[in-house]
């Protein structure tokens, strides 16, 4: 099995958030034949380790192995390995995996772990679990892509919330305006705080973005109701904490259920492991440009629990995530290997 072949075998297997159990089963042989020690931990992360398990240095390499819906036939064109997975995120899963084998062929004085977590794309449930089990390691690249050349150290945070109003039945005569009408002014008043919350912002990374997810009534003659989902995305220096108080009075009596959220994170640019990217990236020709993501990623949950540097890495364009065109550059993808082996071999050192 060669580079490509590893994503592509990992592409060809369907693994929806919370359903990796035959994703996992590929990578955990495949890290195996590479000469990894391999686990699954209790909530399905595998689990690869190399180097010296004793050692009190820790580098941890963090990818996910679930995807969105939505079948894309596997195939090379052009190029380019096409497939739900190549760009979000396990092109830049598999790029870990061969980056540390490759420097794992010679005895290492450090433990250095690639780990294929679960259910990134739905409450994080995999990074949560090591945010909570695993003792902070002495730096972490999360797997997520944003191209051979860009290192992503920030992401805006999230808040999902859950609007339901249920009332009596009335006549639409009655004068009583139907429960649509009152989870759209609740929905008027988000859109109202992050128009003035967001004045004076021009970079999208700094303001306050509210998406309505889903709303439906619904009814039974006796009853009749409202649900109604709004997704934020949250800039930092937003308390999350803060702005759920802050909705408390919007709801006028309607019951409000914050079904997830995690705080916006920024890391530190001057670090050894970020200069080892810079260092690596330019040693390949390249031109090193530090990005911020508008989305979110597990770097949300394990930089504010570990604290340590901290950065996402990976090879694909980001555009791509969630598309029906999702691809990756199989160049673009070998590139990125090359990349993360010579920052870890300097990390290593």
């Amino acid at each position: 099995m060669d580079e490509l072949g590893l994503l592509k075998g990992l592409v060809s297997i369907d693994s929806l958030s919370g359903a990796e159990a035959g994703v996992a089963r590929y990578l955990s042989e495949a890290m195996a034949g590479l000469g990894y020690r391999v686990e699954r931990d209790e909530v399905g992360n595998v689990v690869g380790e190399l180097g010296d398990v004793d050692s009190a240095r820790h580098i941890v390499l963090l990818g996910h192995m679930d995807t969105v819906p939505g079948h894309i036939p596997v195939r090379v064109e052009d190029g380019r390995l096409y497939g739900r997975g190549t760009v979000d995120a396990k092109g830049p899963l598999a790029a870990f995996v061969w980056a540390a084998a490759r420097v794992g062929r010679k005895p290492l004085p450090v433990r250095l772990t690639v780990i294929g977590a679960v259910e990134e794309e739905g409450q994080s449930t995999g990074a949560h679990h090591l945010a909570e089990t695993m003792a902070p390691p002495e730096c972490v690249i999360i797997g997520e892509p944003g191209g051979w050349q860009g290192i992503t150290v920030g992401y805006k945070g999230t808040l999902r919330v859950i609007y339901r109003w249920v009332e009596a039945a009335r006549h639409a005569a009655s004068g009583h305006g139907p429960p649509a009408e009152r989870a759209v002014a609740f929905w008027e008043r988000v859109v109202s705080f992050g128009a003035s919350t967001n004045l004076g912002r021009t970079r999208r990374f700094e303001t306050l973005d509210a998406h309505l997810l889903a709303i439906h009534t619904f009814g039974d003659g006796l009853e009749q109701g409202v649900e109604m989902a709004v997704g934020l995305r949250l800039p930092p220096g937003l308390d999350v904490a803060e702005l759920e108080e802050r909705m408390q009075p919007w709801k006028e009596g309607a019951d409000l259920t914050i079904s997830g959220s995690e705080p916006p994170f920024v890391a530190s640019k001057n670090t050894p492991l970020v200069r080892a990217l810079l260092r690596a990236v330019r040693s390949e020709d390249g031109t090193p440009r530090f990005k911020l993501k508008t989305g979110t990623s597990d770097m949300n949950v394990v930089g504010p629990a570990w604290g340590c540097p901290i950065v996402a890495y990976g090879p694909g364009d980001s555009t791509l995530d969630h598309t029906p065109e999702e691809h990756i550059e199989v160049a673009e993808f070998l590139r990125a290997i090359d990349v993360l082996q010579q920052a870890l071999e300097t990390l290593v050192g």
